[in-house]
Formats: structure tokens, C-alpha cells, sequence
């Protein structure tokens, strides 16, 4: 892996999807112990998984983890604090309403 390249990967992996009360997730986890870093994507391979109200499913599928090059790697490590911070919303107010 360079400066600017990227690699690709393809693993096999299982995914999880809950549509529960108690839990509404959806889980990959690669099956050959492979570590996804900041910068690289994975895209699961197949048809869209639907769960219904109160199961889990579990299916194998192949994943492609698209690898960041060196560049995008340090750049997501530099800003990557400033993206979690979006998730945040803040709000200030004298009022408290319920």
C-alpha cells in the first residue's frame, strides 16, 4: 500500500441483524480475523438483509474492505474527532420541558 493507492480485500464474514424490543443492530465480523483501520470502507455483498420484528438473523456473506491509502489514513486520524463531534447536539436553555 502506497501514498495514494488503495488495496482491496475480500473476506468472508457473518452479519447479524436484531430487530428485537431490546436490540435493533446489525453486526459484521470478519470470519478470517481481518481489522478494519480508520480510513478503509467495507461493503457486505449480497441482497438487503430484513429481520422481522423480534428475531435475529444470521447469514455468511462476502465482504470487500477497501483499504485507505497512507495519505487518507493520516487525514482521518486528523479530522476524525472533528466528524464524531456532528453527531453531537448540544442545546442550552432556561426551560425544561418533558
Amino acid at each position: 500500500m502506497g501514498l495514494l493507492t488503495k488495496e482491496i480485500e475480500r473476506v468472508p464474514c457473518t452479519v447479524e441483524i436484531s430487530h428485537k424490543f431490546e436490540s435493533l443492530h446489525a453486526h459484521v465480523r470478519f470470519n478470517d480475523g481481518s481489522v478494519v483501520y480508520p480510513g478503509d470502507e467495507v461493503r457486505v455483498q449480497g441482497p438487503e438483509i430484513m429481520a422481522p420484528f423480534g428475531e435475529i438473523v444470521t447469514e455468511d456473506r462476502e465482504a470487500i474492505i477497501l483499504r485507505a491509502s497512507k495519505l487518507e489514513q493520516l487525514w482521518t486520524r486528523l479530522t476524525g474527532d472533528f466528524e464524531v463531534m456532528e453527531l453531537c447536539e448540544f442545546s442550552f436553555s432556561e426551560e425544561v420541558t418533558l
